[in-house]
C-alpha cells in the first residue's frame, strides 16, 4: 500500500517533438503502484542519450512505455503493491526505467528495483541504474568480456564511458578509450583506462594498436564510419557491439574479414526488454557492482545536476557532449 500521496505531481512533457524547448512542465496524477510494483517518490533522475531522441521524435517508444521520458531514478520507497516483498516504505532505492523519470512519483515493477549501493550519495545513484545496465548486458552478457583481454569503449568521458571504463578495470581487463578533449582523456585516465585516446588528434585504431595491439571486445555509440575501422581493430575472436549510432547505422562492410577473424558484431536496446530480463540484469549488477562501490572500485560520476522545471537545459548540455559523466534532473 501507498502512504497518503497528492493527487498530482509535476511532470516534463513533450507535446510536440523539437528541439530542448519542447520539454515543458505538466500536471498529471500521481500513480498508484499495482501488483508486483513499487512507487518511488524520485529524487533523482538520470539524463540519457535516448531521452533526446525520445524528445525530438527520433525513438520509437515500445508498446505500453509511457510518453513521459526518463529511464533511470533513484529516490525513497512511497508505497509497495501487493505481492512485493523485500522492500518497506521509506527505504532508499534506484531503479531502471522504461519510462516516467522525468516527474516526481513513478510506478516500478520490483524486480527493476535496486539498492542504493554503500558510499554513494541518493542523488548520485539517480544515475546508476541505466548506464551499469547497459554495460553489463552488452559487455558482459552479450560479449562475455573476460580477465586479462583488452576492451574499448568509444565515448569513454559519457555516461556509458566512464561506467565501462570503471567496470573493465575492476573485471581485470585491460582498458583503451575515446575522448575528444584533453579534459576527458585525463577523466578517462583517471577512472582507470591505460590508455585513452584523443580522437581529435590521433587516429584511434593506430594508437589502439600501438597501446595494446589490437582489441578484444569493443564497445560503440558511433557507428558510420567507424564500423569498418573497428572491425579491424578487433583481434581474432573479437566482438563489437553497438548500443548507439551517432555518425549513423550504415556502413560499407567486408565480411569476409568478419568470418576469416571469427568476429561476433551485436548490438541490443535494453528499454523493449521483458521485465523478467531486466530484472536479471538488475539482479547482476547488484550482485557484482553494487558492492564495489563501498571498496572504492567503483565510483558514481556526475558532472550536472539540474532543477526537473530545466530539464531543457539539461538537454542541451548533453546535445553539446561537453560532459564527462552524468546529468541529473532533480524534482
Amino acid at each position: 500500500m501507498a502512504n497518503a500521496l497528492p493527487a498530482e505531481m509535476t511532470v516534463i512533457e513533450t507535446p510536440v517533438p523539437g528541439g530542448p524547448e519542447a520539454l515543458v512542465p505538466g500536471r498529471r496524477p500521481v500513480p498508484r503502484p499495482g501488483p508486483g510494483e513499487v512507487l518511488i517518490r524520485i529524487a533523482a533522475a538520470g539524463v540519457n542519450r535516448a531521452d533526446c531522441m525520445q524528445r525530438a521524435g527520433n525513438y520509437p517508444l515500445p508498446p505500453g512505455a509511457s510518453d513521459i521520458i526518463g529511464l533511470e531514478c533513484s529516490g525513497t520507497v512511497a508505497g509497495i503493491g501487493e505481492g512485493v516483498e523485500g522492500w518497506t516504505v521509506g527505504e532508499p532505492v534506484c531503479a531502471l526505467l522504461s519510462g516516467d523519470g522525468y516527474c516526481e512519483y513513478t510506478a516500478v515493477p520490483a524486480a527493476q528495483c535496486m539498492a542504493v549501493p554503500d558510499g554513494v550519495d541518493l542523488i548520485d545513484a539517480g544515475g546508476l541504474p541505466e548506464t551499469y545496465a547497459t554495460v553489463w548486458a552488452n559487455v558482459f552478457q552479450a560479449c562475455a568480456l573476460r580477465p586479462g583481454e583488452t576492451f574499448l569503449v568509444q565515448g569513454g568521458s559519457s555516461g556509458i564511458g566512464t561506467t565501462a571504463i570503471q567496470l573493465a578495470k575492476a573485471w581485470g581487463c585491460t582498458v583503451l578509450a575515446t575522448a575528444g578533449s584533453a579534459e576527458k582523456v585525463a577523466a578517462c585516465e583517471a577512472l582507470g583506462a591505460d590508455r585513452a585516446i584523443n580522437y581529435r588528434e590521433e587516429d584511434f585504431v593506430a594508437a589502439a594498436r600501438e597501446a595494446a595491439g589490437g582489441a578484444d571486445v569493443i564497445l560503440d555509440m558511433v557507428g558510420g564510419d567507424y564500423i569498418p575501422r573497428q572491425l579491424e581493430l578487433l583481434n581474432h575472436g573479437g566482438r563489437l557491439c553497438f548500443v548507439a549510432f551517432m555518425r549513423g547505422s550504415e556502413a560499407l562492410v567486408n565480411f569476409g574479414l568478419v568470418q576469416r577473424k571469427q568476429l561476433v558484431v551485436t548490438g541490443s536496446m535494453l528499454r523493449p526488454r521483458s521485465v523478467e530480463e531486466k530484472g536479471r540484469i538488475c539482479k547482476e549488477v547488484s550482485d557484482y557492482a553494487w558492492p564495489r562501490f563501498a571498496s572504492g572500485a567503483l565510483r558514481a560520476v556526475t558532472h550536472a545536476r539540474f532543477p526537473l522545471a530545466q530539464a531543457a537545459e539539461a538537454h542541451r548540455l548533453m546535445e553539446s557532449s561537453a560532459h564527462i559523466g552524468k546529468i541529473l534532473l532533480l524534482p
